[in-house]
This record gives C-alpha cells, structure tokens and sequence, in this order.
C-alpha cells in the first residue's frame, strides 16, 4: 500500500514532466511549420491527450512495485509529419531535442525555487520539488539515448551523413525491444545515472 499511496502522490508530478517534455516537441514543431500535432489538439496540457496506458501508467506502477532503483516511462508520442519541414533533417534535429532541453530546463528551474525559497516551502514540499528534479534529470537524459524512436535518434540522424540516418531510422521497428533489453540487463543504468548523477550535484541537489 505504500508504494500505492507513493505512486498516486508522485504520480502528477511526473505526468507534468511527460506532458512538458511532448508539448515542447509540438510547438517547436509548430515553429518550424508543422502543424500536425496543433491540429490533434496535442499542444494542451490536459494530461488525458497525453496518457499511454503502458508506458505513463502500467510501467511507473510496476517499476515501483518491483522497488527498480530507477521509476521511468512515457507519455503518447506527439505527431510530428516532417513533410512540413523546409530541412527535414536540420529541423527533426530540433523537435528531438526539444523535448529532454524542456526537462532539462524544468530541473534547473525547480532546482533554483529549492535553492532559493526553500524556506518558504512546506516540509512536504521539498522531497516533492527533489523528485520533480531528479525526474525531469532521468527523462532528459534518458530521451538522449541514440536508440530509435527515443530523441537521441533524431538528434543523431541530423548529425550523420544521410545514409548512416537512413540506416539508423531502419532500426526504429526494433527499438523498443533494445531499450528494454538494454535497461534489463542494466547497461542504460550504467550510462545514465553517473551523468544524472553529475547533473544533479551540479543543481545543488545532492
């Protein structure tokens, strides 16, 4: 029952970190000319435009039943076309990035209320405002990962020449189950938490 009453506590929390990280994707999408996920009516923050049942609620839930050291998932994918794009490539790169920059951004901005108004703030307030940080540290840098479909790919895809981005695009179909094997046998939890871990000290959050 604890890790339920946890759950529904940090719950929102997290949702506000997913819908974040997704409606920054839209709007720089938005930006460079793509409508698409306007006209879906994704650029909101109502968080039921944005729940996957697997991946906002089904994996958190399950992870902290488990007690995984690291609780992480995912919100529905904002639609992004880039035909609307006058660079494809270029402008990907940019919707990519999008989304861990805004987590990245939220961190720093959660990290300066706790270093500044930390007196202000109720008691329970701040372990809520650390795990606001710490969330939006894991989704920014685990969204970074070179594997298709997370950003990273695209970051990268808009780096390399156009036959490595084609090739790289050509696992996407399979990355899913390489995210899952990879943090099964914990080689991302070996690459993300000494940057997570980095980041966070350098927020004053250690």
């Amino acid at each position: 029952m604890d890790v339920f009453y946890g759950f529904l506590l940090l719950f929102p929390l997290f949702m506000v970190s997913v819908m974040v990280h997704e409606v920054s994707h839209g709007w720089v999408a938005l930006f460079l000319g793509d409508p698409t996920a306007w006209k879906a009516g994704r650029l909101t923050f109502n968080p039921f435009k944005h729940i996957d049942p697997v991946g906002t609620v089904g994996l958190p839930l399950f992870l902290m039943l488990l007690r995984a050291p690291v609780v992480f998932g995912w919100a529905r994918p904002v639609p992004v076309n880039a035909l609307y794009f006058r660079h494809p490539r270029r402008d990907m790169l940019w919707v990519g990035a999008a989304g861990p920059l805004a987590n990245y951004s939220l961190a720093a901005a959660a990290a300066f209320m706790l270093k500044f108004f930390q007196e202000w703030l109720p008691p329970l307030a701040i372990p809520l405002v650390r795990y606001l940080i710490l969330v939006n540290l894991l989704l920014g840098t685990f969204n970074l990962l070179p594997i298709p479909p997370l950003d990273g790919s695209r970051v990268l895809g808009g780096l390399l020449p156009a036959h490595a981005a084609r090739m790289l695009a050509l696992l996407e179909k399979w990355g899913i189950v390489l995210v899952m094997a990879l943090l099964y046998l914990g080689v991302i939890d070996r690459i993300m938490m000494p940057v997570v871990y980095h980041m966070a000290r350098f927020l004053g959050v250690q």
